[in-house]
């Protein structure tokens, strides 16, 4: 499998080991994957003692990982009692050939390598049909929709995976050894297609670290926690809703940040050249800003700070209907539910007979039903509206862009074996900002959050320029 001079290299290696004595954790484990430049694959693994030397071996055949890349590992110590440390590897494999499976082990010459695993690139352009699975809030315990996922994943269905906030409940418990765990469980998934995702309210510990450490995402600049990234005719917008609602442990500047950049994003994304290479924008974030559930949550309760956002500032409707976002998937409601085309809380239907064909305003998806230690979350007795259909079924969602004018969505009810419980197909002649609507986005419902953001805004100081 080696050649001669990867065998003279892990001889070198191997008079790293010296004596050692009592027990060591050197073996890689926590494997996952993400897409990142062009042409690139981003490999991520854990172990628990350091080896000095983050090393992937990889090429086309099995019996042939003739490449090989280097990469760096990071401390983690997580903020719990017995601070817990691991080590944190990341190698970038560059100028991959497009729609081309590839083999790969990962770990040290000198101290353990992997199983050998397999992964697949992309087509290369923007001239073919993604398929992901999308979901969020899974955890340790109760990850229904896991087992279904995976084989899923081993039959080739999907080409990527969008983890919408909310691991394990929780990465940070046990001394982090339920994020170990949890990273253990979705190794065979995130392992062999990328695992995009943002954080959600359940990785808010320790000023979210356990999520900022053990995941790399493309162009994550210093672990800001938003990115985007393009696939085939799709670019997706990977947001972060957590800023707006934990500002006693982040502040509220990296609140006015991110929406800067998501604006600037949006806005980049809209423009013709970009829209005639990736029509398709679709953005993913852990809190809705609608949802029809009885949790007295965000969105139920009170009103989405996020949608309308703070003293005329931070609200994401808007920016998301200027632009001409496509489709919004959210997360954090342990339930899925599809809503007609909504803006400002009217319904926009493309038409009558056929409300996905060229409508008026996003379509919003909440799919936080994985299955986790928290349950389900009922709904309201009352069906909103704007709420078209909806199902408290652990599940989770699939999606086929089929090119540029015709996207599908289908919810899969693990509940019932796999049965698919609601479809819809998005077909848009014409891709970009929707008609202009000068009505002002007013809240409605509850106070609470708003009045102390308020009083944190008036009383920022020097926190904000």
């Amino acid at each position: 499998m080696f050649s001669n001079k990867l065998l003279f290299l892990f001889c070198i290696l191997a008079g790293y080991h010296g004596s050692i004595s009592g027990l060591v954790q050197y073996q890689p484990q926590q494997i996952h994957i993400s897409t990142g430049a062009s042409n690139q694959m981003i490999i991520v693994w854990n172990t628990f003692g350091e080896t000095k030397e983050s090393t992937v071996f990889y090429g086309k055949a099995k019996g042939k990982l003739d490449t090989i890349a280097f990469g760096n590992s990071t401390k983690f110590v997580d903020g719990g009692k017995a601070h817990h440390t691991q080590y944190v590897h990341e190698v970038v494999l560059n100028d991959l050939e497009a729609a081309t499976v590839y083999f790969y082990m990962v770990g040290s010459l000198a101290y353990g390598m992997s199983d050998v695993l397999t992964l697949k690139t992309w087509p290369a352009g923007e001239k073919w049909s993604p398929s992901l699975a999308i979901y969020g809030d899974m955890g340790n315990l109760n990850a229904q929709s896991l087992p279904r996922l995976q084989m899923e994943a081993a039959e080739g269905m999907y080409d990527a995976v969008l983890h919408v906030g909310d691991f394990a409940y929780n990465m940070e418990d046990d001394n982090a050894q339920v994020g170990d765990e949890f990273m253990r469980q979705i190794e065979p998934l995130a392992s062999s297609v990328p695992y995009m995702t943002c954080p959600g309210n359940h990785e808010r510990a320790y000023n979210f670290s356990n999520y900022k450490n053990r995941f790399r995402m493309p162009g994550d600049i210093d672990k800001r926690m938003y990115y985007s990234f393009t696939m085939g005719p799709v670019r997706f917008i990977s947001t972060s809703t957590e800023y707006i609602f934990f500002p006693e442990i982040v502040g509220m500047y990296p609140a006015f940040v991110h929406y800067d950049w998501l604006k600037r994003e949006l806005e980049n994304a809209n423009k013709p050249e970009n829209r005639a290479k990736q029509p398709w924008v679709i953005t993913f974030g852990h809190r809705p800003m609608y949802c029809s559930n009885s949790d007295h949550d965000d969105c139920t309760k009170n009103e989405s700070v996020l949608r309308t956002g703070i003293m005329g500032y931070l609200g994401w409707e808007k920016l998301f209907y200027d632009n001409g976002v496509d489709i919004a998937l959210w997360a954090h409601e342990h339930s899925y539910e599809r809503l007609w085309p909504i803006y400002n809380r009217q319904v926009k239907n493309g038409s009558l007979s056929h409300p996905y064909t060229n409508p008026g305003a996003p379509v919003h998806i909440i799919t936080g039903s994985a299955g986790c230690l928290g349950k389900h979350d009922p709904f309201n007795k009352t069906m909103p509206s704007w709420s078209a259909f909806r199902t408290e079924d652990y599940g989770y969602t699939r999606m086929k862009v089929f090119n540029s004018t015709h996207l599908y969505m289908e919810q899969v009810s693990d509940d019932k074996a796999g049965a698919v419980v609601d479809k819809v197909m998005v077909i848009k002649d014409k891709h970009g900002s929707y008609p202009y609507d000068p009505t002002p986005i007013e809240p409605v419902g509850g106070q609470e959050m708003y009045e102390k953001l308020q009083n944190l805004i008036r009383n920022r100081g020097k926190e904000l320029p």
